[in-house]
């Protein structure tokens, strides 16, 4: 699921009207105004000229320009939503940059679902761009809640337009394992400790995930962390019942093929 590309440098300087053209076939670029960024791309062109287009590349500048972000690395994960890029803050910490597809489709037929009904969003929009960035919008608000009420999830740290960044979730620029690719010992443990995060992120964030599945459960040391938040809605939502016991469905579907005891969603959510 995840590769690290190998990165290669060039030293050019150019104007920043350049740049916008030019960007997404460059591995590296040096961009100047009061003070030197860098941006380390990916050898995977083909890649970068789906995502990075004119708007995207602004965006990621704003963000190098005004510190808020140091290097924009490889892309780690692909989706049919977004791509997952490994990058540098201004101490060299490393973060996830997300960037949703301005292009995929799947928002405007697959994720209105989990927009409609939220009270944080009444309006709609009607062009693909603007709910895109509704759509990163609502990941990161849902990641603030999350975060705030102490549950374990990637910290929201910026997001502007289709970029989100996040704290990463991993070790020199390896993301972490997902519960689908850990081999658990003590299985029953980990299906309580994912139940009580489950029961937690309702009764302390108000919030249910709506998309939760062993693919989106990172395993970094010994607890696991809950990704992927854009289609989570409050518990205000009116479908938000039916998506908390999916949600528990599907991590039973998971536990119960390792022979573990599991609960029904009924007897996890009570009287909620």
């Amino acid at each position: 699921m995840y590769r690290k590309y190998p990165l290669a440098y060039r030293k050019d300087r150019v104007s920043l009207s350049d740049k916008v053209d030019e960007n997404v076939r460059r591995r590296e670029v040096r961009y100047d105004r009061e003070r030197r960024v860098r941006i380390k791309w990916s050898e995977d062109t083909e890649s970068l000229e789906e995502v990075f287009d004119r708007r995207t590349i602004m965006t990621v500048l704003k963000m190098l320009n005004t510190g808020i972000l140091k290097e924009l690395h490889g892309a780690m994960k692909s989706g049919k939503e977004s791509k997952i890029y490994h990058g540098l803050d201004p101490k060299g910490e490393e973060v996830a940059v997300k960037i949703f597809l301005t292009t995929s489709n799947i928002f405007r037929h697959g994720r209105l679902k989990y927009i409609r009904g939220d009270p944080r969003f009444k309006d709609i929009p009607h062009d693909t761009t603007s709910l895109v960035d509704q759509w990163a919008s609502k990941e990161y608000k849902n990641l603030e809640l999350a975060d705030h009420a102490g549950i374990s999830v990637p910290k929201p740290i910026h997001v502007e337009k289709n970029v989100l960044i996040l704290g990463f979730i991993g070790k020199d620029g390896i993301p972490a394992p997902v519960l689908r690719e850990v081999r658990l010992q003590a299985a029953a443990d980990w299906y309580k400790k994912i139940i009580e995060l489950i029961k937690q992120l309702y009764d302390k964030a108000k919030l249910v995930h709506g998309d939760l599945s062993e693919y989106n459960i990172m395993i970094p040391n010994g607890y696991p962390v809950i990704i992927d938040f854009g289609q989570a809605v409050t518990t205000e939502h009116p479908e938000a019942r039916a998506f908390l016991e999916r949600d528990i469905e599907n991590i039973n579907h998971y536990f119960e093929g390792l022979n573990v005891r599991t609960r029904s969603p009924a007897r996890v959510i009570g009287a909620r």
